[in-house]
């Protein structure tokens, strides 16, 4: 057996190999995932959101960070740097020369494979006469002429040659490895062994450390699980929270904490700007000295928060705190919504406590609003627009036009939106119609159905009820003289709450008084209708009679009598043919038949539907959409915020959410969402609202109510068809054996 042998690589050849292949496996990967995107397209990108973001302040520190930030000029200048080692690498690979090759004689001594014995030592006298030693020739290709002539003339060498590939026989198998021979010497073992010591020893358990110390830290959400927890406790704490309240533990987060965020930074200045600021907010709990909020960290961050929901100007010092601590605060307060509802759910399984109420779930909405705007609870949504101040309020909320949201400014005519805003100049106009323009414009459509089900529309008692709800996004440009105003949309929802108190005898019963009152009316018209068909049929001029018709029966005059009995028997036929019996059961037939495909084809459609359902979701599941959406129109948010939304179920008469929120983060056209929950237990008809929040813009948030009549549960049949289970042929013949067992016992106790 061939032994092994395993050697370093002497010459480095192997190790470019391997060198090549490292650098190619970092190098590639890194260009496609580092390389920075084309900074033209951003620029185009920007450029066409100037027009309407123009004066927002994300778009303006993302135009001076485009234009400081060196960032891409060094990720191209290393990607290009190991491009160019990578290329260096395999050209020199390239170049080297093949050590490892397969020996053949035939090559030697320039002969075709198959070559004649006269060939070969014709060929080897030739070639000896030129490399012979003694005639001034290489020795070395001597040696290898002399050893190819021998591997083809003699039998031994040639089987040799045939069997193991070399004329001297079984060699020795040579394992080389990419590693250059300096590594493994004896005069560097020291410091090779501390090197690899140092990597494998210290630096990767310190790298692996201190990912997975700073990964346990975090929530799937970024958020430190101390914020989570501390969430958690003042939400069970104080299951209804105003706003205030909100603030607090909003800005009680540990991210805020230098001890906990390394982003986090007090100031030696804070000892005198915060309280500057403090003084000019008023009453915002300084006082209080429940922990955390008295802490220097959170007080600092509320009072940058309140500063920020009061549009005041600050420091340059605080304004980096302040940006920072207004892009960290959407993130916690969706973080809160969560909180809220894993509590709300523990409370509907667990019970013993008493679940957030729906106006603290709804506040943490309402403060990102807030937030993303920079507007406190109380100040007008107008105030998202540029050049809204509040001293020009007054034109848009005066008797004339009674304008106080978005909507109404947009239902108003152009003539007179330009009459109320005749403060601002045609520049500053345009503007306002274009940001006016761009806010969305959301419509909803809801669909009530319990899938799975062999009545979708029947809802019973614990079913498991599914709203699927269609949201489509427009322009308000697109809509801007068909949107209603809050306050129509807030009567009709009144005048949908009074029908909906109305009882069902109620109903019943003025459906019953209509019926009985037309009844009535017909009988009074009846006469009256005769008569006057009578005296247009005496005025009428006289014509021939018409042929009577085929379906009619012709009464028999007494002449006609005299007939043939064929003919009366004819007649006799036809009219018992035509009888208005038959003729009934017919129709009947033909009614019963039309029903029968109508309620097919439904059955028909509710597969289609259901199928297409499936498909749905499934294709919902593989595709990953972007949550890139639109950009939001915010004065006052130092990042670029996206349009999301909050949709979710709610029982406005006990402030309790009957679904979870659910954080649509992917509408950029049209987008169906399936909201989930159980039925109640009890029968009877009950009144909920879809409502579609929006995380970014005040006063675009929508209510529309759900109505939901619950039936009693069919009962569950004990003595099912598919339940009985025919007995197997085994069973049978053990049957007939126990049978005839007993018989031939009850036969020996007569013979007895």
């Amino acid at each position: 057996m061939a032994g092994q042998q395993f050697q370093y690589d002497d010459s480095g050849n192997t190790f470019f190999y391997f060198l090549t292949s490292f650098v190619g496996l970092i190098v590639i990967p890194a260009t496609y995932y580092l390389w920075p995107r084309d900074q033209n397209a951003e620029q185009l990108r920007l450029k066409s959101l100037r027009r309407v973001h123009g004066r927002c302040l994300w778009y303006r520190l993302r135009l001076m960070k485009s234009q400081q930030s060196i960032v891409p000029t060094l990720k191209k200048a290393a990607l290009l740097f190991g491009w160019v080692v990578f290329l260096l690498l395999a050209y020199k690979v390239s170049k080297l020369d093949r050590e490892y090759q397969e020996y053949n004689p035939y090559e030697v001594l320039h002969l075709d494979p198959g070559a004649t014995t006269s060939e070969i030592k014709k060929q080897y006298h030739l070639l000896s006469k030129k490399f012979h030693p003694d005639k001034g020739g290489d020795e070395a290709a001597f040696m290898m002429i002399t050893k190819a002539y021998a591997a083809l003339t003699n039998e031994q060498t040639k089987k040799n040659w045939e069997l193991y590939g070399d004329p001297d026989g079984p060699r020795a198998t040579n394992f080389g490895i990419a590693l250059p021979a300096w590594i493994v010497d004896q005069k560097n073992s020291m410091l090779v062994l501390l090197v690899y010591g140092l990597a494998f020893m210290v630096i990767l358990p310190v790298v692996v450390g201190t990912w997975w110390y700073r990964s346990i830290r975090y929530s799937g959400d970024q958020i430190l699980i101390n914020t989570t927890q501390l969430f958690m406790h003042f939400m069970y704490k104080t299951p209804n929270m105003n706003m205030k309240r909100l603030a607090m533990v909003l800005t009680a987060a540990f991210e805020f904490d230098p001890r906990s965020n390394k982003e986090a930074t007090i100031r030696p200045t804070d000892n005198i700007e915060v309280p500057q600021l403090i003084r000019e907010l008023g009453n915002i709990n300084v006082k209080k000295k429940e922990p955390p909020f008295c802490y220097p960290y959170s007080l600092k961050a509320r009072v940058l928060v309140l500063a920020h929901l009061s549009r005041m100007e600050i420091s340059e010092d605080l304004e980096e705190d302040q940006r920072f601590a207004v892009r960290k605060s959407p993130a916690l307060l969706q973080e809160m919504v969560n909180v809220g509802c894993q509590l709300t759910m523990m409370a509907n399984s667990r019970g013993g406590f008493h679940a957030p109420r729906l106006v603290s779930i709804e506040n943490c909405m309402k403060l990102t609003q807030m937030i993303v705007q920079g507007l406190q609870e109380t100040k007008s949504p107008l105030l998202q627009l540029p050049h809204f101040d509040e001293e020009h309020l007054r034109y848009c909320v005066s008797k004339k036009y009674k304008v106080r949201s978005l909507q109404d400014l947009v239902s108003l005519k152009d003539s007179e939106r330009r009459s109320m805003l005749r403060f601002l100049v045609e520049e500053k106009y345009d503007e306002v119609i274009s940001v006016l323009g761009s806010f969305p414009h959301i419509a909803m459509e809801t669909k009530l159905q319990v899938l799975d089900d062999e009545d979708s529309n029947n809802i019973t008692a614990g079913s498991i009820v599914t709203v699927t709800v269609t949201l489509t996004r427009k322009r308000m440009a697109v809509r801007r003289l068909q949107i209603p105003s809050p306050d129509v949309f807030r009567v009709s929802l009144q005048a949908d709450a009074s029908k909906a108190k109305t009882k069902v005898w109620q109903n019943n019963k003025k459906q019953a008084t209509k019926k009985s009152k037309k009844k009535k009316l017909t009988k009074k018209k009846a006469p009256a209708a005769a008569a006057t068909v009578r005296r247009s049929l005496n005025s009428a001029p006289r014509y021939p009679p018409p042929p009577p018709l085929q379906d009619a029966v012709a009464v028999p005059k007494e002449d006609d009598e005299e007939g043939s009995d064929k003919g009366s028997e004819s007649d006799e036929a036809e009219a018992n043919k035509d009888s208005p019996s038959e003729r009934d059961e017919e129709s009947d037939k033909q009614s019963d038949t039309e029903v029968d495909e109508i309620a097919g084809d439904d059955e028909e459609q509710e597969w289609e539907a259901l199928q297409q359902s499936i498909q749905r979701r499934e294709k919902a599941l593989l595709e990953t959409k972007s949550k890139v959406t639109h950009p939001v129109y915010s004065l006052y948010y130092p990042d670029e915020k996206q349009e999301w939304w909050w949709l979710y179920i709610a029982d406005r008469r006990d402030q309790a959410l009957v679904s979870m929120p659910y954080h649509v983060c992917t509408l950029k056209d049209t987008e169906e969402v399936e909201l989930k929950f159980p039925a109640p237990s009890k029968t009877g008809n009950y009144q909920y609202s879809v409502i579609l929040r929006s995380d970014s813009y005040l006063g675009l948030d929508q209510i529309k109510p759900l109505k939901l009549e619950v039936h009693e549960a069919k009962a569950v049949l004990d003595n099912h068809p598919q339940w009985d289970i025919p007995e197997t042929e085994e069973e049978d013949e053990e049957q007939e054996d126990s049978d005839g067992i007993e018989e031939s016992e009850d036969d020996d106790e007569d013979n007895d």
